[in-house]
């Protein structure tokens, strides 16, 4: 059922951060201001700002699974983002779930292992990629998240190896040059999206606000590929957007 049929759906599944920088609230912020209306499921419940991360409390499965039935009873909702979840077990039960619901759900995963402000969640080790990727439609790690999946070796051959299973949006701006390039890895191409680096653009939540924007490009009916160029774009502009750690959201300019 499409309640509201001059917007398609999104759903955001993600950890509540009472700042609103990062998480859930910036991916509703994301979805709309992209043209899709957003549906949220809380995954965690933390204890952060801008600058600090104090402590998660973790949302069980059930939990988060029974959220996202209620209101696939009413809406017709097909594209996904999940952003923080306690563990790589939930992610799989997440997925499946979804799968078991949704013909052909469209899962954006934002594999988030480390809060901006230095909080670890996860430990895992390279080779078990695939395993956590099934059934996901694309990935948005970092640079460090991706050393951390696949190893930090010949990183590019891993990413162009992994693609051929799963879409690989690469986020490049934990390098050092003056240019930030991104990379989309597909199966039969890599896509390179570079912006000048920002004097002040580093963003509490800059990754959310990208795998979210990536969503709601998907949700639009773009292919991957513009859908990873409007979402790089959406996310500059954020970046810029004012000189705090706290982006200011608005519709994409053309």
């Amino acid at each position: 059922m499409n309640l509201s049929s001059d917007r398609p759906y999104a759903l955001s599944i993600a950890g509540f951060d009472p700042s609103a920088g990062a998480g859930i609230l910036a991916d509703i912020k994301t979805f709309e201001n992209s043209g899709v209306y957003g549906f949220g499921v809380v995954s965690a419940l933390t204890w952060q700002n801008d600058v600090a991360f104090e402590k998660v409390e973790w949302i069980e499965v059930s939990k988060i699974t029974s959220q996202v039935e209620v209101l696939l009873r009413r809406f017709d909702v097909k594209y996904i983002k999940i952003g923080l979840v306690e563990s790589m077990d939930v992610l799989k039960e997440v997925v499946a779930f979804l799968r078991r619901k949704i013909d052909e759900p469209v899962i954006v995963y934002d594999p988030i292992l480390k809060a901006s402000a230095g909080f670890a969640f996860h430990n895992v080790s390279p080779g078990s990629f695939a395993n956590i990727v099934e059934g996901i439609y694309c990935i948005t790690p970092n640079i460090p998240e991706a050393e951390k999946l696949l190893g930090e070796d010949d990183l590019q051959a891993k990413l162009e190896d992994a693609s051929e299973y799963v879409n690989i949006y690469l986020k490049g701006g934990h390098g050092t040059s003056g240019t930030v390039t991104d990379l989309l890895f597909t199966a039969d191409h890599t896509y390179a999206f570079p912006n000048d680096r920002l004097p002040k653009g580093e963003k509490h939540g800059s990754g959310c606000v990208l795998s979210g924007a990536l969503t709601a490009q998907l949700a639009l009916g773009n292919d991957i590929a513009v859908a990873a160029e409007n979402a790089n774009r959406y996310t500059y502009q954020f970046l810029g957007s004012n000189e705090t750690l706290l982006g200011y959201h608005k519709p994409l300019q053309q």
